[in-house]
């Protein structure tokens, strides 16, 4: 059983590394399709996550309990909501809170009812060696898709069963999260609930995101013309200098 599962919820987003697999072998279960081979020298099984919260957690659920994984790393876009972070930087999430997570009154806003408590972390251990192989990855990267070099930010990514795409929404979410006493780097639709799932399981968990859009009335256009064009390349260079970091499960 590969130890190292890596997640993507697009498949352009993955399609370079199942390309590279060696020996690779497919496996259908619950509906999605699992490659499993060698690649970069490790024991890995590549997977889409599919869009959404609940997709993702079926498919973070079916590769622990099918696969045996120790530890799952998620690549993928998002969309911008900190100051600093422009599209193409890279996001290394910290932890993971659900934006749209709302039990009150019967639960604060944002708290994941019965968990007494809203966010969950990434490994640390893990994150440290993603973030260390996205900043090898980024060193001397000259300004491509943007007007300037990438970067690479850590901290909080919020997810939701929804693709923000007006600046409004986003503003009114990002507020109620400040309140909270939370700050989000970035927004997409999956981590937070792989995150869930992992910390049910004690399995390790770490999430790269690569921005594509800003959260806004562009968002559409920016995130088609991103993820078509430019994701499969990060995460293929991410996944190269990360593999060779892990240690054995």
């Amino acid at each position: 059983m590969a130890s190292t599962a890596i997640l993507s919820a697009l498949a352009q987003e993955q399609q370079g590394l199942v390309e590279q697999l060696q020996g690779a072998r497919l496996v259908r279960r619950a509906g999605r399709d699992f490659w499993l081979g060698t690649l970069h020298g490790q024991d890995v099984i590549l997977a889409l996550s599919r869009i959404g919260k609940v997709a993702a957690a079926t498919t973070a659920t079916t590769l622990i309990e099918a696969f045996g994984a120790h530890r799952i790393v998620f690549t993928g876009v998002a969309g911008g909501l900190g100051t600093d972070v422009h599209i193409g930087d890279v996001v290394v999430a910290t932890g993971f809170v659900q934006h749209d997570m709302d039990a009150s009154p019967l639960f604060p806003r944002f708290e994941v009812p019965l968990y007494r408590q809203s966010g969950f972390a990434c490994d640390a251990g893990l994150s440290a060696l993603l973030a260390q192989a996205c900043a090898s990855s980024l060193a001397g990267t000259a300004a491509g898709e943007t007007v300037r070099p990438p970067r690479l930010h850590r901290g909080l990514i919020i997810s939701g069963d929804q693709f923000l795409s007006d600046a409004q929404s986003s503003a009114s979410i990002q507020q109620a999260l400040r309140e909270a006493g939370m700050e989000p780097l970035a927004v997409e639709m999956e981590g937070a609930a792989v995150a869930q799932v992992c910390h049910d399981y004690g399995i390790a968990f770490a999430a790269v995101r690569t921005i594509s859009d800003r959260s806004d009335e562009e968002s559409a256009i920016s995130f088609q013309h991103f993820v078509t064009h430019v994701a499969s390349r990060y995460a293929c260079a991410i996944v190269a200098h990360l593999l060779p970091l892990l240690p054995d499960a």
